[in-house]
């Protein structure tokens, strides 16, 4: 049962579940019942043969999970705003895009995502460091501190919104993903009791990402010197897709293999996710297996 590779992300009270063809997100709406939308993946990735291609794959596969990590938000955002107002914004988009709204927000939200990512993980920590070159010379430290700076920055912010409740509930969802996935994958049957006593921490997750991302852009960058101020942030951005690419082989590494290595490799980024996960409630671990079996066709 368990070769179906399977992988997912926390929405607004549910939890979205991928395999290789199917993808599914289950929610519960404020009156305690379950609704699922289940779909079959139709990736543009895939039907290039893209997906083929190590180290070039990476990048596009972020950015379609970006994508349709958006979409799967917005699907499960609609059972909690249904009473709220339009605001300017909104009503603007419609008026603007018409019937192409929805389409429209996703690709506004992706734009605003990477302007705001780029700020904060890329102009901010190399401005900063750049402040240390009045005083050190040597080119692989002041990467090392501009890197550094940056993965401070990842984890006050992700210290700070656990703070939020909405947040903690996102988050508590996300452990209980992990959960399911682990007893899936360990060939137990999908239920409740048995996704209990699994971690919250699984080494292919997205905080894993994000911190293998920041660590491979240190030893990236390190071989390009400290040029100008713009220049860095030029060359930062450009290499988004090869630091995605090589992070992307990283991650499916660690993934595949359980030895000393991986574990060292994968230690960071787990340790991270004790932030980034909770522990799951029983009901919530129910959403997370709706999911989960809607994917792998078990009822």
């Amino acid at each position: 049962m368990s070769n179906v590779s399977v992988g997912g992300q926390a929405v607004i009270e549910g939890v979205m579940m991928q395999s290789k063809d199917k993808r599914a997100v289950a929610v519960r709406k404020s009156n305690g019942k379950i609704v699922l939308k289940k779909n079959n993946i139709k990736s543009w990735i895939n039907e290039k043969k893209l997906d083929k291609i190590p180290f070039l794959r990476g990048g596009f596969i972020l950015i379609e999970t970006m994508i349709e990590g958006i979409k799967s938000l917005n699907f499960s955002s609609e059972f909690f705003t249904e009473d709220m107002e339009e605001d300017a914004f909104d009503r603007f988009v419609k008026k603007i895009f018409k019937d192409k709204a929805n389409d429209a927000m996703i690709w506004i939200s992706l734009l605003l995502s990477l302007l705001i990512s780029v700020g904060i993980f890329m102009v901010i920590p190399t401005t900063v460091g750049g402040i240390f070159s009045k005083i050190i010379d040597n080119k692989l430290i002041l990467n090392l501190i501009e890197g550094i700076i940056r993965i401070s920055i990842l984890f006050a912010y992700l210290v700070i919104i656990s703070k939020n409740s909405d947040i903690k509930r996102v988050f508590e969802y996300h452990g209980a993903e992990h959960k399911s996935i682990h007893c899936y994958e360990s060939g137990l049957e999908l239920t409740v009791e048995n996704a209990r006593k699994f971690t919250t921490l699984h080494p292919r997750c997205g905080t894993n990402f994000l911190f293998i991302v920041m660590a491979t852009s240190i030893i990236l960058f390190s071989f390009f010197g400290w040029p100008n101020p713009l220049i860095r942030i030029a060359m930062r951005i450009l290499f988004i897709p090869i630091v995605s690419g090589i992070s992307y082989e990283i991650i499916k590494f660690l993934g595949k293999y359980d030895n000393k290595l991986t574990k060292i490799v994968a230690y960071p980024g787990m340790m991270l996710q004790k932030i980034t996960t909770k522990e799951p409630d029983d009901q919530q671990l129910e959403v997370a297996l709706t999911a989960l079996k809607a994917v792998i066709n078990e009822k």
